[in-house]
């Protein structure tokens, strides 16, 4: 029987196939300990105040026990991206279109639970437990509509670029709003009327005669939103429609 290929060392290590260094004494922590005193971090005070001897402290450890697991904070910053998406749900109800569009809802949840998330860079695609599971779920989501695998593959990743964007934009948008409510309603729309030149920006001009920066901003919906949504979201939820009225198009194109 051939040998199975080495994995990468950061893959190793979201998947706990990686053996603990020797320094030192024998190990009394694991990673997932690490990685839960990291996001407990984050969670209380951003992601800028995690170090490997900060996490140490909360773990009333020395930090050269850390190192045993995790290389550096570049590893820990790794294993906590994988951990702040969490498990997605076991089961997603309705047509494939319902089941993407809680999907999307969950994400985003799970995103804003753990803000400082957005800050982590997304340097490749998904490869832990956590984000493969919810790549998993959503292409599950696909299975009756006679996609192709790897056309279902391009459906998920163009969800999650809509996903991610508003994950990122909408949490530092409700920082702004919660700072200044006003600049994002009357104050924005008289701050544009005295900007806006409709002769410069004609198309800007058509929108602010329209009246549609004006109460309840774009995109206005007053509607208790779907689970996992907040009242930032309306915007996009008419996104996330448009995008699934064209993988439907497509569909029925076939």
């Amino acid at each position: 029987m051939a040998d199975e290929p080495e994995l990468p060392r950061e893959v190793a290590l979201l998947w706990g196939r990686r053996p603990a260094g020797r320094r030192g004494r024998r190990p009394t922590l694991d990673v997932e300990e690490i990685t839960r005193a990291a996001v407990r971090i984050a969670d209380a005070h951003g992601l800028a105040a995690v170090s490997m001897a900060r996490v140490a402290q909360e773990l009333g450890n020395a930090t050269m026990a850390l190192y045993r697991h995790v290389a550096g904070k570049d590893e820990l910053l790794l294993l906590m991206a994988d951990a702040a998406i969490e498990e997605p749900p076991e089961s997603l109800d309705g047509d494939w279109r319902e089941q993407l569009t809680t999907w999307a809802g969950a994400v985003l949840a799970a995103i804003r639970r753990h803000p400082w998330h957005r800050e982590i860079p997304i340097s490749g695609p998904p490869i832990g437990p956590r984000n493969l599971a919810w790549f998993d779920r959503a292409l599950g989501a696909l299975e009756s509509t006679g996609l192709g695998e790897a056309e279902k593959v391009s459906v998920v990743l163009g969800l999650l670029l809509l996903v991610h964007g508003q994950a990122r934009l909408s949490i530092d948008l409700a920082a702004g709003f919660a700072e200044d409510p006003e600049s994002f309603g009357a104050g924005y729309a008289a701050a544009l009327t005295a900007v806006v030149d409709p002769a410069r920006f004609p198309a800007l001009g058509r929108v602010m005669a329209a009246g549609v920066f004006g109460a309840g901003g774009p995109g206005a919906d007053h509607a208790a939103p779907p689970e996992g949504f907040d009242e930032l979201d309306a915007e996009f939820r008419f996104a996330l429609g448009c995008y699934l009225d064209g993988v439907e198009g497509f569909l029925s194109r076939r």
